[in-house]
C-alpha cells in the first residue's frame, strides 16, 4: 500500500475532479442518499444547544439537517475536504446574515483540531471510511471534542452487501476516458473500513473509548427513471470526471451500460431498490484533548 503522504495527495486530486459531480446531484443526493446515514443521526439524538461537527459534510445537506435539530441556540459545524463541495454548501444553506451550518474547507487528517470546536457530537456518513491515515484523522476529531462527547458515524461494509456500488462504474467504464485506480487492500475506499476488527483497532489507537460497531442494512429507494439514476451514481463515483469530460454521445452510453448492470435492482413502473451493508459506529471520548493540538 502507498504511504499515507501519496495516499493523501491522491485523495485531494481525486475529491477536487469529484467536486463538480457531488454539486450537480446535491439535491438528489440529500433526498436518496439520506438512508446511507440515517440511523447515525438517530443514534447521535443531536439535542437543541449542542455544537456538532459533521465530518465529510459534502454539500451541506446532512449539516443542515443537524443544524434544525440543534437550534436556536446551537452550533453545527461541516467540514470537507473538496472546497468546491463546500462552497456549494455555504450557498445552499448559509442564510442571512450567516446564519445556519458554518462550513469549512480542510484535511480532517491535517488540522490540530477543527475550527469551533470543541464540539459535544460528530457525525460522519461515508466518510471515515476514505481517509487516507485514518489514524490521524480520527485523532483529529477525537482532539476537536469535549470530554464525554458521541461519535457516531456510517460507513459501507463489504462488496457482497453492496452488489449495486461497482454497477455504475463498471457499466459506464467501457464507454469513458481513463478512470482513477481502484483501491488495493485498506487504501482509501468505499470498503477499507470492511473489517470491523481493524476499525475497532483505529478508534482504539486513535483514543476513542466505549466502541460499538453494528451491521444495518438498508435500502436505497430511487424512481422509476433511468437516465436520472444512473447519472447520480456515476457522477457521485470513481467514473464521474471522466463522465463529465465525455462526449453527450459517450455520456448516453455510460449511463446505457450502468443500466443495464443496474436492472436486476429495478422494478419497471415501481423504481430502483439498492441493498445497502452498512456498518453504525459509535465511540466516546474519556477526556478534551484541545491542548495536544
Amino acid at each position: 500500500m502507498a504511504d499515507a503522504a501519496t495516499l493523501r495527495a491522491r485523495n485531494a486530486s481525486f475529491w477536487a475532479r469529484a467536486a463538480p459531480g457531488w454539486v450537480n446531484q446535491a439535491d438528489r443526493h440529500d433526498e436518496l442518499g439520506r438512508p446511507l446515514g440515517a440511523v447515525a443521526l438517530d443514534r447521535l439524538r443531536p439535542r437543541p444547544g449542542e455544537r456538532v461537527l459533521d465530518v465529510g459534510c459534502g454539500c451541506g445537506g446532512t449539516s443542515a439537517e443537524i443544524a434544525r435539530a440543534v437550534a436556536p441556540l446551537g452550533a453545527v459545524v461541516g467540514l470537507d475536504l473538496a472546497e468546491e463541495m463546500v462552497a456549494a454548501a455555504r450557498a445552499r444553506f448559509t442564510g442571512p446574515g450567516g446564519a445556519g451550518p458554518r462550513f469549512v474547507a480542510g484535511d480532517v487528517e491535517t488540522l490540530g483540531t477543527v475550527p469551533g470546536a470543541p464540539f459535544d457530537a460528530v457525525y460522519s456518513r461515508m466518510t471515515l471510511m476514505l481517509l487516507a491515515d485514518p489514524v490521524a484523522g480520527l485523532t483529529t476529531i477525537r482532539r476537536s471534542m469535549r470530554a464525554g462527547a458521541r461519535l457516531a458515524a456510517t460507513v459501507f461494509r463489504d462488496g457482497r452487501v453492496n452488489p449495486w456500488l461497482p454497477a455504475a462504474m463498471l457499466g459506464a467504464a467501457p464507454h469513458l476516458g481513463p478512470l482513477p485506480p481502484l483501491p488495493i487492500g485498506a487504501e482509501p475506499g468505499p470498503f477499507a473500513f470492511a473489517d470491523p476488527v481493524r476499525v475497532t483497532g483505529l478508534l482504539t489507537e486513535a483514543g476513542f473509548a466505549e466502541i460499538e460497531i453494528q451491521p444495518y442494512d438498508v435500502t436505497l429507494a430511487a424512481p422509476d427513471d433511468p437516465p436520472a439514476v444512473t447519472e447520480w451514481l456515476i457522477e457521485i463515483g470513481p467514473a464521474g470526471a471522466a463522465y463529465r469530460d465525455a462526449t453527450p454521445a459517450g455520456q448516453q452510453n455510460a449511463r446505457a451500460g450502468a443500466a443495464r448492470l443496474l436492472e436486476r435492482f429495478r422494478t419497471p413502473g415501481s423504481g430502483y431498490r439498492l441493498p445497502t451493508g452498512l456498518w453504525l459506529i459509535t465511540a466516546r471520548t474519556t477526556t478534551n484533548n484541545l491542548e495536544e493540538a
